[in-house]
């Protein structure tokens, strides 16, 4: 087939030049045309992988900006990312460490702003309108639509261009800005401590400052974390006091910002227990050095994309919660110091995100908090649904006071208020033990229209972007037509296209048939080892579940012969959900069945999840589609396609004799004109181009001999179901397809 497109994929890389976040490389990848990572890890190294000659790449630097913008930012801090250089993969060693490149030059440096990645690879694929913007705006030149993305869901609280007549969450530039002058104590702790005793001498409701020692005195605290800091206004108490300590140490530290009059959705530390670290007692000599590194390592993460800086954060965070006393309060405090970029995971917010988000917030099997990495996943999770215009809550601050008033009931170990507990950390230490053997990660197999097309789709590149354009907006696609139009082949091929990538761990496939049930589907009861019976998840359940896991990625499902079960009563109650107005957690319903658990929690089909299904309109067996069924689709038909992209595929992948294959087209054509005048039959009856399509390619001269035995054993047959009731046309059709041959 004739490409379409001259690049191999549609991939495009936006890529970090910063070794050890200072060193800045890029003139040095300009001049020996490379791109290179300094020690990536086994993640970046499977990036590094995939890249293909062919695909654009950029050099980006990310960072955060407040001064000199085009638009109205409210003193907010914007994530920026600017252009440095760009250019197209030459070629690629697969050391996982770096490419070859043909850069541009004297392009010069251009500013982007709001849809950013601060990790160092950014693998980008068409699609999305976002997506579509960066890369137009990166190697078209085309200027980024300000106001579009400053009125999308996540950034029109902060930036959008008609102000709020009541704006949320002034707070949180005051506590940006006390947690932006702690920093300056890190390595310097005693005139901090010094401060507050003083601001405690003079204000009340601050006499819990003070430490027991080893030799079983007690007096001032000698040392304190920067979150224990923030806590002296974060805790129960009125609003009032609040205000005047927050003031107190706004004042000490230099911040001009005012004070909050409201302190609405903010964790607060129970009264008991607001420290962040053990009394000196019980206190390790690294404990509140821990709780300042992660402290630093969470507002380094946000100034750009610097090599190491993901690692570095989540070393710091795994160190944090080993600290006696600090468990999931750690994301708390983060959560103060910078609340649109990190999420609190106080009792409250988790039974939230659990009950009514449907996301996991611990890693499998633990029961205390989760390691850095699980959280940053989670975060990352909820940023990519915080776009969603039907998502519930579209911000960290958003989520902590959905959070604060959601009226369900919180289970019974949880306090009843938005007040962040002090969990004690499990005891981290081990002796002995053996390593696991692990597995380095898959490589990333980039994979678009252009693939589709060049694995022998006879469509045209504009039709399969169609075909996709419907597959996103709706959600739900179905691909009908006659027998061997490519139905099921074509299927898998858009939802990996959907993803940008070959994965065939988010892609499941099921057929439907008559004796298929809810049961099966869904859920239902099933037997056990025991020989008992308990409610057992369906196939399509357990897809629901992988993609709500994994919601940053595109997930697939297809159905073949959707019309060939009983749609409506495989799906049950999730009918109603796949449309694509109700893939929120806000639609979600019971199951007509409790889990294993015996509980019967609601459930949503995420946004994340599409649904392909397949229908051969030719079967006189099957009934019509449930109208039910047909408003939650978008129905796309597939013709035959024997024409010149069928021939020069035949002829050059698959062996067709050149002198031959004009010959098969038309025997298949004139039958196929036949079919569609019969008025007992129809176009949908046709004959598709699957046929007459060698799975592998031919031995010499064997064409011939190929096609009678593809007219006997395959057409002929179902010309013969055709016409069963006037054999003599069947004859005859299969006659005239072997004529002279």
């Amino acid at each position: 087939m004739n490409s379409q497109n001259n690049r191999v994929s549609d991939a495009t890389w936006f890529v970090g030049a910063s070794f050890d976040g200072k060193d800045d490389q890029t003139q040095r990848f300009l001049d020996e045309g490379i791109w290179e990572l300094k020690e990536p890890n086994d993640k970046e190294a499977a990036l590094v992988r995939s890249m293909q000659p062919g695909e654009r790449i950029a050099i980006k630097a990310t960072y955060t900006q407040k001064h000199g913008l085009a638009f109205d930012n409210r003193g907010h801090a914007v994530s920026a990312m600017r252009i440095k250089a760009l250019g197209t993969v030459l070629s690629n060693p697969h050391n996982g460490a770096g490419v070859r490149v043909h850069w541009q030059s004297g392009e010069p440096a251009r500013e982007w702003y709001f849809y950013t990645y601060r990790s160092t690879i950014w693998r980008v694929m068409p699609g999305e309108w976002a997506n579509d913007a960066l890369i137009a705006f990166a190697f078209e030149g085309i200027p980024q639509d300000l106001d579009r993305f400053r009125n999308e869901p996540f950034w029109k609280e902060r930036y959008g261009a008609t102000s709020p007549a009541h704006p949320r969450f002034q707070w949180t530039s005051f506590y940006e800005a006390i947690a932006e002058k702690l920093l300056a104590y890190a390595e310097d702790r005693k005139p901090l401590i010094q401060g507050i005793h003083r601001i405690a001498a003079r204000v009340p409701g601050l006499s819990y400052l003070r430490d027991k020692f080893p030799d079983g005195t007690s007096g001032p605290l000698k040392d304190i974390c920067p979150f224990t800091t923030m806590g002296i206004f974060n805790r129960s108490m009125t609003d009032a006091n609040r205000k005047t300590i927050a003031g107190e140490l706004a004042q000490f530290l230099g911040v001009t910002v005012p004070v909050p009059g409201a302190f609405e959705g903010i964790p607060v530390l129970n009264n008991q227990r607001s420290w962040f670290f053990a009394y000196a007692t019980r206190r390790g000599p690294g404990d509140i050095d821990a709780l300042w590194k992660i402290f630093v390592a969470a507002s380094q993460m946000l100034e750009g994309d610097r090599s190491g800086n993901r690692d570095t954060f989540i070393r710091a965070y795994d160190a944090a919660t080993a600290v006696w006393g600090v468990a999931w309060n750690l994301s708390t405090g983060l959560y103060w110091a910078h609340p649109w970029e990190y999420l609190t995971l106080d009792s409250q917010s988790r039974h939230y995100i659990h009950q009514r988000l449907g996301l996991d917030i611990t890693a499998s099997g633990q029961q205390g908090p989760s390691d850095g990495a699980a959280y940053l996943r989670l975060l990352d999770d909820l940023r990519s649904r915080f776009s969603q215009d039907d998502y519930p809550v579209h911000s960290f601050p958003d989520l902590s006071k959905a959070s604060w008033l959601y009226k369900d009931p919180v289970e019974k170990n949880m306090p009843p208020s938005n007040v962040a507990e002090d969990n004690v950390a499990l005891d981290q230490g081990t002796e002995g033990g053996v390593s696991e053997a692990i597995h380095l990660p898959s490589p990333i197999i980039s994979y678009t229209v252009h693939n589709i097309l060049e694995e022998g789709c006879f469509l045209r590149r504009e039709e399969v972007d169609l075909l996709l354009d419907r597959l996103r907006m709706k959600k739900n696609l179905i691909l009908q037509g006659p027998p061997g139009t490519g139905k099921t082949w074509l299927a898998k091929r858009l939802g990996f296209a959907l993803m940008g990538q070959k994965d065939d761990s988010k892609v499941r496939s099921v057929q439907f048939h008559p004796n298929l049930s809810y049961e099966d589907f869904v859920r239902g009861w099933r037997p056990t080892d025991e020989g008992k019976l308990r409610p057992t998840d369906g196939v399509f359940l357990e897809a629901i579940k992988d993609a709500s896991k994994d919601p940053s990625s595109k997930h697939v499902f297809v159905i073949e012969e959707i019309n060939r079960g009983n749609p409506a009563q495989i799906f049950g109650e999730l009918l109603t959900l796949l449309e694509d107005g109700k893939r929120t957690p806000s639609e979600a319903l019971e199951l007509s069945y409790p889990d294993a658990q015996g509980k019967r929690n609601r459930v949503h089909i995420p946004e994340n999840l599409y649904v392909i299904g397949t229908m051969n309109i030719a079967d006189r067996s099957l009934a019509l589609v449930d109208l039910a069924l047909r408003r939650r689709f978008s129905f796309v038909s597939l013709e035959p396609r024997l024409g010149g992209a069928w021939r020069e595929w035949v002829v050059t992948r698959c062996g067709v004799d050149p002198a031959l294959a004009p010959d098969i087209e038309r025997r298949i054509a004139d039958l196929n004109e036949r079919i569609a005048n019969d008025d007992r039959l129809g176009a949908q009856f046709r004959i598709g181009h699957s046929y007459v399509t060698p799975a592998h390619p031919l031995g010499s001269a064997s064409t011939k001999k190929w096609f009678q035995q593809v007219v006997d054993t395959e057409i002929g047959p179902l010309l013969e179901e055709y016409w069963f009731d006037a054999p003599q046309d069947a004859r005859q059709a299969i006659a005239r397809l072997k004529e002279g041959w």
